[in-house]
């Protein structure tokens, strides 16, 4: 018997330097269809900034994505993305990697208007 996994997650390279507010709602129209058909795995390496409105969007994707029976993860974040990830607690729940291998399913998140 194969050990094919069947929803292996698609690496999308995102798009934009900045997920600021502003910009959230052009970045999560072009990534939410993706995630409600496959797992998927953001590389978010051209990411120079994030704010309080890209960590909601990236909150949103990854709850979107549940609800669907899919997991979205993001890879490759730079140091100072990594960083705000790491202060909000989303690291453990986004981090692709070891990380997301971590994460379980007691995380409780809801998807919200934000």
């Amino acid at each position: 018997m194969n050990n094919i996994r069947l929803d292996t997650p698609v690496r999308v390279a995102c798009e934009t330097t900045e997920i600021v507010r502003g910009q959230e709602k052009g970045f999560l129209e072009r990534v939410e269809p993706m995630v409600l058909c496959h797992s998927v795995e953001l590389d978010l390496g051209p990411v120079e900034r994030i704010d309080a409105a890209g960590v909601a969007a990236l909150i949103r994707l990854y709850c979107i994505a549940s609800h669907a029976g899919r997991q979205f993860t993001v890879a490759n974040p730079r140091a100072h993305v990594a960083e705000i990830l790491r202060l909000v607690g989303l690291d453990r729940v986004l981090m692709a990697g070891k990380a997301a291998s971590e994460r379980g399913t007691a995380l409780g998140m809801e998807l919200s208007a934000a």
